[in-house]
């Protein structure tokens, strides 16, 4: 599969249908290496769909994806992805840590056990989010916001170059939102790729420098400096919305 090595990621003509009715339609996206990336558009624009199609957990009906020119089988291992807090099984009997230390079984196979180190770094990657003291606790005994961190957290010990994080802000306070998009950021700071479903349009120029604009079809994908406007929000969501700025 080739791809423009000029951007890590390349989606070509992708269409995607549920019971014969497309969700998204001829999509067109080339993301650059080393952005933190948000997805925005209304409810039932197919954000969610768009990047569980780029992850090969739904199969589109037309369309390529490749990264790094390299199809999403053979670049897996350097992907990491945090699903919707509510799409997982919170009651499957396991504790924070061990949640962490799968992200390391790309590493290691499932059939090796994790050492001293995977638990060094598991451990590590919990400080990062606030939730070292958490480690032996259920998964089912956490708030929502405490499981999406311990979520984001498997995902660093995967050392990925490439993160999908599907709506990581919902259901977190403020304080725990303010430690993610900083964690974020310095992760872009070095060298990651990180693409996130995001909600809040007040919040996109404060987090982000790249930004979809989405509704079924791709509105406007560039800068956030460039493409995220008035007009082109307004096109997003077919409405007379007013983007209320910081300061106006």
């Amino acid at each position: 599969m080739e791809g423009n090595l000029d951007y890590i990621i390349n989606v070509e003509d992708m269409t995607v249908a549920y019971h014969m009715k497309p969700v998204l339609w001829d999509v067109d996206l080339n993301i650059p290496k080393s952005v933190l990336m948000a997805i925005v558009g209304p409810n039932g624009a197919g954000k969610s769909t768009l990047i569980k199609a780029m992850l090969d957990l739904i199969k589109p009906i037309s369309g390529e994806v490749s990264f790094n020119g390299k199809s999403y089988k053979e670049y897996r291992r350097h992907i990491a992805y945090v699903p919707q807090s509510e799409s997982v099984d919170w009651d499957f009997p396991t504790n924070v840590l061990d949640v962490v230390l799968m992200g390391r079984y790309g590493e290691l196979g499932w059939i090796r056990r994790p050492k001293k180190r995977d638990k060094k770094l598991a451990l590590e990657a919990l400080e990062k989010v606030g939730m070292r003291e958490y480690s032996h606790r259920q998964i089912s005994q956490l708030s929502g916001g405490q499981q999406q961190r311990v979520f984001l957290a498997r995902a660093l010990v995967q050392n990925a170059d490439i993160y999908f994080m599907d709506e990581p802000f919902k259901g977190v306070d403020a304080k725990t939102e303010k430690a993610i998009i900083e964690l974020l950021k310095e992760l872009k700071d070095r060298g990651k790729t990180l693409i996130v479903v995001h909600h809040d349009l007040q919040t996109v120029e404060e987090y982000f420098d790249w930004v979809v604009l989405l509704n079924r079809q791709i509105i406007a994908a560039g800068p956030v400096e460039e493409v995220f406007t008035e007009e082109n929000i307004n096109k997003t969501y077919r409405s007379s919305l007013k983007l209320a700025r910081v300061g106006d």
